[in-house]
């Protein structure tokens, strides 16, 4: 069975990764995979999605201006 070594980690400046445990034998190969953690997307609310789709409008008073202006351009 293969030994495993877990820790958390701050990336440095420059992109350094420092890691120490007395685990670990001097001189052996050990593999190393970094999984960087990735901030958690914000939770899209419905009332936050109002408006925010094509053709959509945030407020009644940009509809009405969008009406009055697809009104002006009928003919007489």
């Amino acid at each position: 069975m293969q030994n495993v070594l877990k820790q958390k980690v701050t990336v440095q400046p420059g992109g350094i990764v420092h890691i120490e445990s007395p685990e670990l034998v001097p001189g052996s190969i050990a593999d190393v995979i970094i999984i960087p953690e990735t901030p958690d997307a914000p939770i899209a609310t419905l009332a936050g999605l109002i408006g925010a789709a094509a053709g959509g409008f945030t407020t009644p008073q940009e509809a009405d201006a969008f009406i009055r202006q697809e009104r002006n351009t009928w003919p007489a």
